[in-house]
C-alpha cells in the first residue's frame, strides 16, 4: 500500500504558512552550481522544442517537465536539476511550446495532457544511445503531463524509462480551475492570465485564428481561457472535455514504473481530488505522500546543501527505486 501517510517533511516553524511557501523560493530563491547548454529539437509537425541539457558524463538522465507559463530558468527547475547532477545523472529540462523565449511556429501550443511533445523528448533522448536509465520529473502542470504520459503508456514506456515524480500536480484540472478561481488566489490568477495574455498577442496574429486579442483582455479565470483558446485549437469540444480527458488521475491506475506524487495538504491550487489515496493504495507502481504543509512547489528547508525536500525526496526515490 504505497501511499505515504506519514511525510517526513516538517517545514520551519516561521514557514507553515502555504502562501508563504508559494511565494518565497520563487520570488527570492537562487540556485547555481551548474549551467545550461541548450539544443533545439524538431517535433514532427513542424514546430520545435528547446531543451536545456546540465551533464555531468552519466548514462543516466532524468527529463524535467514545468509549470503553466514556466521554464528551464525557474528555481524550482535548477533546484531539481543540481540534485541530480549531485547524485551522478544527466538532466534535461523541457521548455514547452512557447515557453523558451522565442514563440513556436504554430497556432497551437501546450497544455496540460499534450503527451506527444514528452514522447518527442524521450525518443530523442532514446536515439543518442548513450543513455541507460532515463527518470521523468514534472512540476505542477508539467507532474500532470508526466503523470498522465507513465499512465496512459502503461507497459508499453521506453525500456529505459524506470521511473518518474511529481509535485504539487493538479491531478483533476476542472475542480482545480475552479479552486483557482476563488477570491484568495486571485493574486496567482491575474499572474498566470497576464502571462498567459502576452502568448496570446502574438497568436492572434496567425493567420488561422479565430479570435482576438481584446476578447481576452477581458478574461480572467480559466475556463474562459481554455474555452476560447486551449480547448478549441487542441482538439477539444470547450473547457470541461479538456479537463476530463486530460487530468492525469484517471491514468493513475495504469502506472507500471515506481512513480511517486508529493501533493502537500495545504496546497492553495489544490483540491481534495488531487490525493488520490485510493490509486496509491491499489497500484504497487504508484507512491503519493501527502506531508501537511509545503504549499505549491514550496517545500522550503534549511540546511546547508541548498537542497528543498521534495528535491532531495524526488532525487533519492528514483536513484534508489523500491522494489
Amino acid at each position: 500500500m504505497p501511499f505515504v501517510e506519514n511525510s517526513s517533511y516538517r517545514p520551519p516553524l516561521f514557514l507553515k504558512n502555504a502562501h508563504l511557501q508559494t511565494s518565497l523560493p520563487t520570488l527570492f530563491r537562487k540556485v547555481r552550481g551548474f549551467e545550461y547548454r541548450r539544443e533545439r529539437i524538431d517535433t514532427p509537425d513542424g514546430d520545435f522544442l528547446d531543451l536545456d541539457w546540465s551533464e555531468t558524463g552519466s548514462k543516466k538522465v532524468c527529463i524535467l517537465c514545468h509549470g503553466l507559463e514556466s521554464n528551464s530558468g525557474e528555481p524550482y527547475m535548477m533546484g531539481m536539476v543540481r540534485a541530480f547532477n549531485r547524485r551522478d545523472w544527466d538532466a534535461v529540462a523541457m521548455n514547452f511550446r512557447g515557453c523558451s523565449g522565442e514563440p513556436n511556429r504554430h497556432l497551437r501550443s501546450y497544455h496540460s495532457g499534450a503527451t506527444d511533445d514528452l514522447q518527442t523528448v524521450v525518443a530523442h533522448i532514446e536515439g543518442l544511445s548513450r543513455y541507460e536509465e532515463i527518470v521523468v520529473v514534472g512540476f505542477s502542470l508539467g507532474g500532470n503531463l508526466a503523470l498522465k504520459y507513465i499512465g496512459e503508456r502503461g507497459g508499453n514506456v521506453s525500456p529505459i524509462l524506470s521511473g518518474a515524480a511529481a509535485v504539487s500536480v493538479p491531478c483533476d484540472l476542472e475542480s482545480c480551475s475552479g479552486q483557482m478561481a476563488q477570491w484568495e488566489n486571485r493574486f496567482y490568477m491575474r499572474r498566470f492570465i497576464k502571462k498567459l495574455n502576452r502568448k496570446m498577442e502574438i497568436k492572434c496574429r496567425f493567420p488561422e485564428a479565430h479570435f482576438r486579442f481584446e476578447e481576452f483582455l477581458k478574461m480572467t479565470t480559466f475556463k474562459e481561457f481554455d474555452d476560447h483558446y486551449t480547448g478549441p485549437v487542441h482538439g477539444f469540444k470547450d473547457a470541461v472535455d479538456y479537463w476530463n480527458r486530460c487530468s492525469c488521475r484517471q491514468f493513475l491506475h495504469d502506472i507500471q514504473v515506481p512513480t511517486l506524487l508529493i501533493n502537500a495538504e495545504d496546497d492553495p491550487f489544490l483540491t481534495e481530488r488531487c490525493h488520490p489515496t485510493s490509486e496509491a493504495e491499489e497500484n504497487p507502481s504508484f507512491y503519493f505522500e501527502k506531508p501537511a504543509h509545503g504549499g505549491h512547489v514550496g517545500f522550503m528547508s534549511r540546511n546547508s546543501n541548498g537542497e528543498y525536500w521534495h528535491e532531495k525526496r524526488v532525487a533519492d526515490f528514483l536513484s534508489v527505486k523500491p522494489d
